[in-house]
């Protein structure tokens, strides 16, 4: 008697017997399932009776997501789950990665044209400069966080260290500047030596370096303590430490403000020339008419050479000794300590050197923004981060570039989907499902693609001939 051993025991379903019944009876589970938590998460919503607060109930929307959600199950079970589906055996890179890998060489300089250009674009679709208003203000929100996810990608994706509390150096850089520009001792002693205009108009470029340093100052203070925990441990102590800033921001009230924050930052200049109507403002010096978009796009663009100066920096990084440390402490730390490398002085560089990039873009936030507060640097900015970095890809700056690209702009791209209205009811607020919809979207994610958008990875050395690495033979951050 033949026995089949390629296949085990239920594995794959006979040709003879139906995937369908069954098909059916999970898709109905689900769609329970789905119904207990949708009903009182979406069912329920507040309103407005009689000048009191009320509840009142949306079963047409719960009926609607949860008919999505059957239907989305059981095309799944019939078709990329079903039994009858032969198992596929790939070894290295799939067509996709070495199709992304044949066009990176043109990808790239193609996405940095287009990121030049956005402001011209932009201006060009809406019909001037100020109609661009929202476009560009939506692309320097984008350029925030594909550098904060380059940042936190040294830490993550590089080092393999799992950090929760990375929005506590976005907020130290925050508060370096903002503390530092509206000081009023400082603003003195630059006023008497040099004007009572200068540190108003240089506060930003000064503070910029002294943010970036100081929030890797503060990096390195946090890697000390954790020099010894991995995985789950050192996530809750870097989750503890950004909470620990957050409430220090709020209860030191003398010298943060506390939850009223702190306003009235002095903008950025055009290196010292300010962008005012006046005869020595931006516009009169250049010839130009005066325009308060000059500033939002001058905005774009420091933020944009920050980004650069982000991804250039990490990939020479990767190549220095440094770099192919922090792969190593990523891959086996153990492997590490027996080749000799000092893993303490490892981690504490890509700590520091992570936390110095968030420092750079929180100095830029606090003067985009004008005013800091401590809800501006909740645990919500550092998971929307690091979910960043783990849909792109751990250790791949183009991944994370497209996915801040897709879930900043698509989030709030869900503003403007006003027609979705005729199927919900006027009531419906599409901005409203924008967590839900990352949540589909992060779970989507781990189950095609749990190595991120681009799983594949450029050798930081190779011999003769450069060859992509595929996502499946490194861990990539699970060390």
């Amino acid at each position: 008697m033949a026995v089949d051993t390629a296949h085990p025991a239920g594995a794959v379903a006979s040709p003879g017997s139906s995937i369908l019944p069954g098909a059916l009876k999970d898709a109905f589970i689900t769609g329970l399932i789905a119904l207990g938590l949708l009903g009182p998460l979406v069912g329920f919503e507040t309103v407005v009776i009689d000048g009191a607060l009320g509840l009142a109930y949306r079963p047409l929307v719960v009926a609607i997501m949860v008919g999505i959600i059957f239907a989305g199950r059981l095309i799944l079970n019939l078709t990329v789950w079903s039994p009858n589906r032969p198992p596929k055996a790939q070894a290295g890179p799939g067509p996709v990665a070495r199709g992304m890998v044949a066009i990176s060489p043109a990808f790239k300089p193609a996405l940095f044209a287009f990121a030049i250009g956005f402001p011209f674009l932009a201006a060009a679709m809406t019909g001037g400069l100020n109609e661009s208003r929202y476009l560009i203000d939506l692309g320097i929100l984008i350029l925030t966080y594909v550098m904060l996810g380059w940042g936190l990608n040294i830490v993550v994706g590089l080092a393999g260290l799992l950090d929760l509390g990375y929005v506590a150096f976005y907020a130290v850089g925050a508060y370096t500047y903002a503390l530092l520009a509206t000081s009023e001792p400082v603003n003195a002693f630059f006023a008497s030596f040099l004007g009572e205009t200068f540190w108003a108009n240089w506060a930003f470029w000064f503070c910029l370096p002294a943010a970036g340093m100081f929030a890797g100052l503060w990096g390195m203070i946090l890697g000390f303590p954790v020099l010894r925990l991995r995985g789950d441990y050192l996530a809750i102590v870097t989750l503890a430490f950004g909470e620990i800033i957050r409430l220090v921001l709020i209860n030191w009230v003398d010298f943060t403000g506390g939850g009223a924050g702190i306003a009235s930052i002095p903008r950025a200049t055009f290196f010292g020339i300010p962008f005012t109507a006046g005869e020595d403002g931006f516009a009169a010096l250049f010839g130009l008419e005066f325009n308060p978009m000059h500033r939002i796009v001058f905005l774009y663009f420091v933020i944009l050479a920050l980004a650069l100066i982000t991804a250039f920096t990490t990939v020479r990084l990767r190549r220095l000794p440094v770099g192919r440390a922090w792969e190593a402490l990523r891959e086996d730390e153990i492997a590490c300590r027996s080749l000799g490398l000092n893993t303490t002085n490892v981690k504490l560089s890509a700590f520091a050197t992570g936390a110095m990039f968030g420092g750079f873009a929180g100095c830029f936030f606090a003067v985009r923004a004008g005013f800091v507060s401590p809800e501006s640097f909740t645990f919500d900015i550092s998971a929307m981060i690091l979910a960043i970095v783990v849909l792109g890809g751990m250790g791949s700056q183009i991944g994370v570039a497209v996915a801040a690209a897709v879930m900043m702009g698509g989030m709030e791209m869900l503003r403007n989907l006003g027609f979705l209205k005729q199927v919900f009811g006027e009531g419906f607020d599409p901005s409203l499902y924008r967590m839900l919809l990352f949540g589909f979207a992060m779970v989507a994610i781990m189950i095609w693609k749990p190595r991120g958008l681009v799983s594949s990875r450029d050798p930081t050395i190779y011999l003769k001939e450069k060859k992509a690495v595929s996502g499946s033979l490194v861990k990539e951050g699970h060390g």
